[in-house]
């Protein structure tokens, strides 16, 4: 269901990492997004991983209680050759995930092709395409120095652009017609044609 000109929604969006996470806030009412907070989240390089994921985890839920989104929309991690890298970037997305879940607000994933597709509508952007077409949309003064605060913008908006309702939950699609349920219609429907 699309949303109407009076529905109004906070979509938190988040661009995971260990070392520096982005997270946007944006507030949806119809077609038109009104930017409210965005910013990173910087943990550094010198912090063992189980006291930065806990770092991020009171730091997340504090955005939650402030800004009270009805939905996490969150980047899912790029699957590269460095695996330890998608492991960690994995262990953050959860963190925020188990964030989300603490407050009761549901979420929603999307790859990183699919993000800079709805926003510059090339899903091999650059960073900085990205960042450029998002100040154009929001006319805020100076991009970021850190590119994930604009990833996370761009993870929210995605989300806006979808067609679902309020409470995150994706509208059912429609059974897509496999061949053994089409043959089956057509056999039914044709007995005359089947020898």
């Amino acid at each position: 269901m699309a949303l109407s000109a009076q529905t109004e929604r906070i979509i938190l969006g988040i661009d995971p990492g260990t070392n520096v996470l982005g997270y946007s806030i944006i507030e949806q009412c119809g077609k038109t997004n009104r930017l409210l907070k965005m910013d990173v989240i910087v943990l550094g390089t010198k912090d063992e991983l189980s006291t930065k994921m806990k770092i991020l985890f009171d730091k997340i839920t504090d955005i939650i209680d402030i800004f009270k989104p009805d939905i996490l929309a969150i980047e899912a991690p790029f699957f590269g050759k460095n695996v330890q890298s998608m492991l960690k970037l994995g262990r953050a997305q959860g963190i925020c995930i188990a964030a989300a879940f603490s407050r009761s607000i549901p979420f929603v994933e999307y790859s990183p092709r699919k993000v800079k597709q709805s926003i510059t509508g090339n899903g091999a952007a650059s960073k900085e395409q990205v960042a450029n077409m998002l100040q154009r949309m929001f006319n805020f003064e100076n991009i970021p120095s850190h590119l994930d605060a604009t990833d996370a913008l761009a993870v929210a908006v995605c989300h806006s652009y979808q067609k679902e309702e309020l409470s995150g939950v994706k509208t059912p699609a429609k059974k897509s017609t496999t061949k053994k349920s089409s043959w089956a219609s057509f056999v039914s429907q044709n007995p005359d044609r089947i020898k």
